[in-house]
């Protein structure tokens, strides 16, 4: 009798209601296990900031862009809590917009804990509140940190030049991570160029080693100090990015004989020879005394009538009448050839890779 008592009691059960087993967790059953723990731990309530001017949103102190799915992704996965021991977790969500400022957010998950699987359905309200970002405070205070000039060596830009230069700066800023700083405080010509302030020194650099790898020249900068903070000097950088006079294709007079640039340099320009096969590398400083004499826009391609080994004939475009012209070096009989009006007479030029890439004017 005393054996048989003293096996009843080494029995497992349930520490909670003494069921018996099969038994869970910290000695507890089925029933008992499901009351106490839960699949995830779901605030009723989770704010979330987006900037009133705007429209970013603000992610554990950075401020983003960030469409709604990827807002209620961020606010689930920030705030949603699962169980330590949860596992193979499964989640589905919908929304339901109750007013500008309150969406509902339905969850259901499901997950095993302890080899029982668990259900459980959730509503999380996400409230929005409006805020203002660095970007907008920053900018309503006009506050900058470069100033890129665009400038030109020798002569004037043209206004088209002037887009051109511009649009390369939209180009960078999407090539760039989204970086809030990456904005522009003020643009507009001045006298003699044309300027653009920039909220980022990181933004100005980019963009001018841009400009020097599309259109060559060359960038100078200057920091002036414009106060302290913190114990570091608060410095604003200037860019002066001075464009060659001349572009790629142009004609151009240097040492007393006719040149086309072919390849911008780090510090300069490759430039072909018009008359015979000679390429050279020609720095900025050697290339100061280059004269324009006739712009890749102003070239024209024609179709020859006739030729022979050393000459084409051609309808001139300006006076409809038969004219001749030397062939360039490099002709291998094609029947359409690039021309440049040079001193009052037509110059057949030679063929460069970038040509191609071109409007061609056919007469």
């Amino acid at each position: 009798m005393v054996s048989q008592m003293s096996s009843n009691l080494g029995d497992d059960f349930c520490l909670v209601c003494g069921s018996p087993p099969p038994l869970f967790g910290e000695r507890m059953c089925e029933a008992c296990l499901r009351k106490r723990i839960h699949l995830a731990e779901v605030p009723e309530n989770v704010p979330w900031v987006r900037c009133a001017r705007c429209g970013i949103v603000e992610i554990q102190g950075k401020w983003v862009h960030l469409d709604e799915t990827d807002i209620w992704d961020e606010l689930v996965q920030r705030h949603l809590k699962f169980h330590r021991d949860a596992e193979d977790v499964q989640l589905a969500m919908e929304t339901r917009t109750v007013s500008d400022r309150h969406t509902l957010i339905y969850l259901q998950l499901e997950g095993v804990i302890e080899d029982l699987l668990f259900k459980e359905e959730h509503t999380m309200r996400a409230r929005m509140a409006n805020g203002v970002c660095l970007t907008c405070t920053r900018r309503a205070g006009n506050y900058f940190e470069a100033t890129v000039q665009l400038r030109s060596s020798g002569r004037k830009l043209s206004e088209d030049e002037y887009v051109k230069l511009r649009a390369t700066l939209d180009d960078v800023l999407e090539s760039l991570s989204d970086d809030p700083m990456f904005f522009i405080t003020s643009e507009g010509q001045v006298t003699g160029g044309y300027d653009v302030v920039l909220g980022s020194k990181g933004l100005a650099r980019s963009w001018g080693r841009h400009l020097v790898k599309e259109y060559g020249g060359q960038t100078v900068e200057t920091n002036s100090t414009v106060g302290r903070k913190d114990g570091v000097d608060v410095t604003r950088l200037t860019m002066l990015y001075r464009k060659p006079g001349y572009d790629l294709g142009d004609v151009i007079r240097w040492r007393d004989n006719f040149w086309r640039p072919s390849t911008w340099t780090k510090d300069g320009a490759i430039v072909e020879r018009i008359d015979r096969q000679e390429r050279t590398g020609a720095s900025w400083r050697d290339l100061e005394s280059a004269n324009v004499v006739s712009r890749m826009s102003e070239h024209l391609v024609v179709d020859l009538i006739t030729q022979d080994s050393s000459v084409g004939e051609f309808l001139d475009p300006q006076s409809w009448v038969m004219a001749s012209v030397r062939l360039p070096w490099d002709h291998k009989g094609e029947k359409r050839i690039r021309l440049s009006r040079i001193e009052g007479e037509w110059m057949a030029l030679q063929h460069l890779a970038l040509d191609e890439n071109t409007e061609e004017e056919i007469v």
